[in-house]
């Protein structure tokens, strides 16, 4: 097998949405089924025969629900991703997925290609979350609603620590994630919007990021790592 194939497990109790992702999957070439789970404990099990890149679950599953299979993946320190792939949006099924060290978390309404770039992702080492779960991410960091989640101070600190932010890239940062214009931020702290928009570029730019998805998926991923 060539070694760049990633190796996945599919974990669902619903026979017809393992037989349709597989069906899209087969699809591409760098990407293998090696096999499949209809519930929790058969999905622990199957991992630790097969040794996989990554699972793919759902969250509701009899015997043991998706979270609680990313949270026994973490506990046991097995060395496989997660990508909770769920019809629910709800705001504690995403949180909960995330404390539990998911790696990604997917909407099963999502495109093909939102999926097959959501794996890809996650093969690259990185964290992937749908776009229009970032504001349910980031609402609950930034006001430290998440009591597992270090306080909006510190995470601020640790970004900027990561990313060498200045302590004007800091504020900027954290009004941006706000969803404040560069008019608005201007005006709070007192500095013209043209200076608002160098400052906001500097920030992007250090953060390799192009837009406020990419920004607000960024910051997630590593509050979340």
């Amino acid at each position: 097998m060539d070694t760049e194939t990633l190796k996945v497990i599919l974990a669902d109790d619903h026979v017809l949405v393992r037989d349709g992702i597989k069906a899209l999957l087969e699809e591409e070439h760098e990407i293998m089924v090696i096999d499949e789970a209809s519930n929790g404990k058969e999905a622990l099990q199957v991992i630790k025969e097969t040794t996989p890149d990554l699972l793919i679950v759902d969250i509701r599953m009899p015997e043991m629900n998706g979270i609680e299979v990313v949270q026994a993946i973490k506990n046991e320190a097995i060395p496989v991703k997660t990508l909770v792939l769920s019809m629910h949006d709800s705001e504690e099924y995403v949180l909960q997925s995330i404390q539990a060290g998911a790696d990604g978390y997917l909407l099963k309404g999502s495109s093909k290609e939102e999926f097959i770039k959501a794996l890809n992702t996650i093969k690259n080492g990185e964290k992937y979350f749908a776009g229009e779960l970032s504001s349910i991410i980031i609402n609950n960091f930034v006001n430290g609603n998440v009591s597992s989640v270090p306080k909006q101070e510190t995470k601020k600190e640790s970004v900027a620590d990561a990313f060498s932010l200045t302590k004007r890239e800091q504020q900027i940062l954290n009004l941006v994630l706000e969803g404040k214009s560069n008019k608005e931020i201007g005006e709070e702290l007192n500095i013209s919007k043209r200076t608002c928009e160098v400052h906001r570029f500097n920030l992007m730019k250090k953060l390799e990021v192009k837009n406020l998805m990419e920004l607000a998926n960024k910051v997630s991923a590593f509050n979340i790592s």
